[in-house]
């Protein structure tokens, strides 16, 4: 049985994929394979996670494209030179076009601590979302 090509989009450190990567180890995954890790950031720890593990990754930053509209084209590059069949977003920061998340179509995941709207937007990531959603109760 062939399995689904999973890619993670992360921006920062990592764990969420680095749980996702266990958890393929450990077979909680059967029916998917994480075959391609794509980071916004040139610094984040998450490339050195996929290395690691021998997962493929790439760093595609807006702020180095240039353009909204380069960066989601160097993106989905990437994803069809993969053969990408799902995407899950773990800790990515960066905003995907209305087009972009259509040609993906119920095909990405998006792993976020808390409800949406309640606990996004600036300043909500890593452990800030968990805090604000603790302080609310």
């Amino acid at each position: 049985m062939l399995k689904t090509k999973i890619a993670v989009f992360v921006s920062g450190g990592g764990t969420n994929f680095e749980a996702l990567i266990n958890a393929q180890e450990n077979g909680k995954i059967p029916h998917g394979e994480i075959v391609l890790m794509v980071s916004s950031s040139k610094t984040a720890y998450a490339l050195k996670r996929a290395e690691n593990h021998g997962i493929k990754s790439v760093v595609c930053s807006k702020k180095e494209l240039g353009s909204q509209e380069s960066f989601e084209e160097e993106i989905l590059k990437n994803l069809e030179e993969n053969d990408i069949q799902l995407i899950v977003l773990a800790g990515f920061m960066s905003i995907l076009s209305k087009e972009f998340t259509k040609k993906y179509e119920n095909r990405i995941i998006n792993i976020h601590p808390s409800l949406i709207p309640s606990f996004c937007g600036e300043g909500f990531y890593g452990l800030h979302v968990h805090e604000a959603a603790l302080k609310k109760g």
